[in-house]
């Protein structure tokens, strides 16, 4: 039996067979794939790294004991620390740390708070930076100090006439 473009029935089915069976071949490549929890406590891309060994405390761990004297004597002029300056951060240090930085609107979590070592006088110390050889850290000259040549130099290079 054919159809009327010349095609028999028996080739038609075979041609169909071979298109449905390609296509029931093909169809689970392009299915979704359902996303399922791990089991087994286990994490995909997990590492197995022990945090005792691993972790890496950064920053400062302890003051130097001659910085702690410093802050000692600062807090004793201060009168916020009344024993002596002995170069350890002991519990009567940092209560009074705490008592400074609390007295001053500052955080009391932090020990010492930057902006309490400035205001002790205790701040950076510049002397052995590299561009600190052979100069000084003098205030600038107070206005109307200047010189009357200087004055007009500086007039002049501005383009102000005077």
């Amino acid at each position: 039996m054919f159809f009327e473009g010349g095609i028999s029935v028996q080739h038609f089915r075979t041609s169909a067979t071979l298109v449905l069976s390609a296509v029931l071949m093909v169809s689970p490549a392009f299915a979704s794939r359902v996303h399922r929890a791990p089991t087994g406590g286990h994490t995909p891309h997990s590492s197995h790294k022990s945090t005792s060994k691993s972790r890496h405390l950064r920053g400062q761990q302890t003051i130097d004991p001659a910085r702690v004297t410093e802050i000692q004597h600062a807090l004793i002029r201060e009168h916020y620390l009344t024993t002596e300056a002995d170069g350890k951060w002991d519990a009567a240090t940092n209560a009074a740390m705490q008592k400074y930085q609390a007295d001053q609107g500052w955080q009391t979590k932090l020990m010492p708070d930057s902006r309490a070592i400035k205001k002790l006088g205790l701040g950076p110390d510049y002397s052995n930076a590299i561009n600190a050889k052979n100069s000084s850290f003098a205030a600038p000259a107070t206005p109307g100090t200047t010189s009357q040549t200087q004055a007009e130099g500086f007039a002049q290079a501005a383009g102000v006439n005077r």
